[in-house]
Parts: structure tokens; C-alpha cells; sequence
């Protein structure tokens, strides 16, 4: 018997990775962190990309064995978390681009069952390579690098990355962009960082493509903005507070000091002042702190006039030009002042059919104006329209006995046209200038 094979430390922490259980699958995940903080130390003892892709097939069927949907959220969290164990920008760079691409090759095997914890995973991964960016200052060279990876990986035509990748990638991409950077973020780091979706934007041969960075990236700046907008006014206000209260210090404190000595009054300016009821105030401040979440911060003229730019190409595809110039309009409209909920009626916030109510009401309320100028009851009344005289055509006409007779088919039998059996007719009063039928006379044999 010959002497055993030693397995290169990938491929065994890998098939521990993959092991059954789940005692052995956490500890070779955090033998796994050991080791990539012992060797990435060392210039000489990166890893290259085919070993990196062993570990990430491992990471993928770890996660595959995890049942229990918390264990998977914290399993989720401490493989993502394993970028931050790389020492060096490279390293990260290709731990997560072998990320990505372990996740196109794997999709399409993935069954229903097991979506969610991937889709979990992959929000989790770019959560922590945007935390990963904030941590080296936001600098602009590792910022063209992240994202020339995404675009690379994931929105270029060769990357042959699946529908499921690329549409969740650019439903969460704004969302975890927020809650990372939306404090510090300015509104130029901003365009630099939607810079490459406005670009494929306008190049893409993809209708999905184009419906998704339209609708997860553009719209959604556009709905964003009154709470972009009421936000920079809530800072601008705290500032203003702050430099009106450090002129004011030194007569609150001499208020202070007079109110100390009078009873049952607490001094003013401190935290106790105004004791709140339990239960009642507190709770409101925690739903406002709930609504008033940080969004980022855009210049929608320069985001209109960059995407303008990429648009009004000759090589743009005039598919892709027309829904770019919709966005950009919108835009406009916000660099402006106008919102979009301007153009609602109040009242259709209220009702659940607000724009059907709101344009009836519209015109009965021009068919009352014209009565009241003069122009007289005949005149005011709407004429009706030809769908409804139709029908009421229809209802007179299955009234009638002597059309139903003529009808094909005899009774309980649809009509040429396949309609709907109607219902038969009630007798009606006798009306004026109205012809009725004719009886049916018996028939007898002839000669009697």
C-alpha cells in the first residue's frame, strides 16, 4: 500500500465545510477565518483564485446543510464577516469576486426551498464588501475597483450570470448602499457610486436589465427624495439650534439658578425637566426615529445631466433612450422643487379608488358649472356614452319576447356570438306607441 496523498488545506477545509455535521461545519468555518488571517499576514502566502474558489464551494454547500432559518441568518453573517479576516486589498478584491463567481455557477442548481437563505447570503456579502470600503475612507481608486468587480461579475453581458443574481443585486444594492454610508456620504460619492449603473443603462441589449437598474436605482432616488430632502432640512435646523444655543448658554444658566430656589418647579434646561408619561412619549419618539431613517444625499441636476450625457448617444439603443428620458425628467422636476405627490389630489391619499372618485367628481362638478352659467339643463347634461347605450340597447333587447324568439338555438342555448344567457323578462306595463307582440295562434289540422 502506497503512502497517503496529503490534501492541500483547501480542499480539506473545504470537504469539513461540506461535512453533515453541523458541529464539524462550524468548527472548520472557524479554522477557516484562523487560517486566512495566518496566511494573508505573509506577502509571499496569498491565496490565488482556484483556491479561493475551492473555499468558496465549501462556503456554498455549508450554507446549503444549514437548516433552521436563524442559524442560517447567523451563519450568513459570519461568512460574509470573513472579508474583514483578509489583510490586504487584493485579498479581498478576490475573495469577492470568486464570491460572485461561485454563485452564477451554482444558481441554477439551487431549488425553491433554498432561495431565501442564498438571496440572504449575498445581500449579507455586499453589506459587508460596502462596509469593507467604508473602513478605507470611501477612497476612490478601492471604489472604481468594487464596483468595476460588480459590473464585471454581474451586469456585463459575458458574465453569464443568471436573472435571479441580477435582480436581486440591483434591488438591494441602494439599500445596503444606505444603511452603510447614508450618514457620510456625500452627494458627489454618490454619483461616482451609481456612475456605473447609468452606464449599463444605456448600453444594455436586456429589457430585464434595464427595467431593474430603472426601477431599483433611479425610481428609487426619485421616491426618496422628500425624505432626502426633509432630512438635509432637519440638519440644517440641529445646526442652526447648536449655534443659537451656545450664544444663549450663559442666560439659560443664570434662569437656571433663579429657578432652583421656587417649589415644585424642576430647573430648566436639563434632561428631567419635562418628566414624560411612561408609555406615551417615549413610544412616539421611537416611531419617529423609525420614519426619520437616513437616505442618501443626490444632486438630481448633475445625476440628470450625467445620465443625460450617456443617453443622448448614438449607440444608445432608442428602447433604452426612451425609459432613460422619463427618469430624467423626473429629475429635472426634482432639481426644480416639483415632487411627484404634487401632482396627486389631496383626496386621493384618502380613498382606495382615489383617482376614479377623483375624475367622476371632476366631471359632474363641470356638468353643474355649465348649468349654472346659462347654458340650461339640456345643455349642462353629459351625453352619455356609446358604451353604455349599447348595453342598454342589449338589456331592451333581451326584454323583448319577439327577439328572443328569433334568437338561434332556441331556449337555453347561447347565442350565435357565445354572450351570456339573459335572464327571462318580466311582463311590463303597457307603454305608449309600444307594439306588442302578436299571440301565437294554435295550430289545427288543415280541412277543420
Amino acid at each position: 500500500m502506497g503512502p497517503r496523498v496529503q490534501l492541500p488545506p483547501e480542499i480539506q477545509l473545504a470537504q469539513r465545510l461540506a461535512g453533515n455535521e453541523q458541529v464539524t461545519r462550524d468548527r472548520a468555518v472557524r479554522k477557516l477565518r484562523k487560517y486566512i488571517v495566518a496566511r494573508t499576514q505573509r506577502a509571499e502566502g496569498s491565496f490565488t483564485h482556484d483556491e479561493l474558489l475551492k473555499v468558496w464551494k465549501g462556503l456554498f454547500y455549508c450554507m446549503w446543510m444549514q437548516d433552521k432559518p436563524l442559524l442560517q441568518e447567523e451563519l450568513g453573517r459570519t461568512i460574509s464577516q470573513l472579508v474583514h479576516a483578509f489583510q490586504t486589498t487584493e485579498a479581498q478584491h478576490l475573495f469577492l469576486q470568486t464570491f460572485w463567481q461561485t454563485m452564477n455557477r451554482e444558481w441554477t442548481g439551487i431549488d425553491r426551498l433554498r432561495l431565501d437563505k442564498f438571496y440572504m447570503l449575498m445581500r449579507m456579502v455586499l453589506h459587508e464588501s460596502l462596509k469593507a470600503l467604508k473602513t478605507q475612507g470611501w477612497e476612490e481608486r478601492q471604489t472604481e475597483r468594487l464596483l468595476e468587480l460588480l459590473t464585471t461579475e454581474i451586469l456585463h453581458p459575458d458574465s453569464q450570470a443568471p436573472n435571479g443574481v441580477k435582480s436581486h443585486f440591483l434591488e438591494v444594492f441602494l439599500e445596503e448602499l444606505t444603511k452603510v454610508g447614508a450618514d457620510e456620504l456625500t452627494a458627489d460619492q454618490n454619483l461616482r457610486l451609481i456612475e456605473p449603473f447609468c452606464r449599463v443603462a444605456t448600453r444594455t441589449q436586456d429589457p430585464l436589465v434595464l427595467h431593474n437598474i430603472t426601477r431599483g436605482i433611479f425610481e428609487t432616488i426619485v421616491e426618496q427624495a422628500p425624505l432626502a430632502i426633509e432630512e438635509l432640512m432637519t440638519e440644517l435646523e440641529a445646526q442652526e439650534r447648536e449655534a443659537t444655543s451656545e450664544g444663549d448658554e450663559a442666560t439659560s444658566e443664570g434662569e437656571e439658578r433663579d429657578r432652583a430656589g421656587l417649589p415644585g418647579q424642576p430647573p430648566r434646561g436639563r434632561v428631567w425637566a419635562a418628566q414624560p408619561v411612561l408609555g406615551q412619549e417615549q413610544t412616539e419618539d421611537s416611531d419617529d426615529e423609525d420614519r426619520a431613517s437616513s437616505v442618501l444625499q443626490f444632486d438630481y441636476e448633475a445625476v440628470a445631466n450625467r445620465l443625460f450625457e450617456m443617453a443622448s448617444h448614438q449607440d444608445t439603443p432608442p428602447l433604452n433612450r426612451k425609459r432613460l428620458y422619463k427618469v430624467i425628467r423626473k429629475l429635472q422636476d426634482l432639481a426644480g422643487g416639483l415632487f411627484p405627490e404634487d401632482e396627486v389630489p389631496e383626496k386621493a391619499y384618502r380613498n382606495a379608488r382615489g383617482g376614479r372618485r377623483v375624475r367622476m367628481k371632476r366631471r359632474l362638478s363641470q356638468a353643474r358649472w355649465q348649468t349654472v352659467t346659462g347654458g340650461g339643463a339640456a345643455e349642462a347634461r353629459p351625453e352619455p356614452s356609446p358604451g353604455p347605450a349599447r348595453r342598454r340597447q342589449r338589456r331592451s333587447a333581451g326584454a323583448d319576447p319577439a327577439v328572443s324568439q328569433e334568437q338561434p338555438g332556441g331556449r337555453g342555448r347561447r347565442g350565435a356570438h357565445g354572450g351570456r344567457r339573459r335572464p327571462r323578462a318580466r311582463p311590463t306595463a303597457k307603454a305608449a306607441g309600444r307594439q306588442e307582440p302578436k299571440a301565437k295562434r294554435k295550430w289545427t289540422p288543415r280541412g277543420q
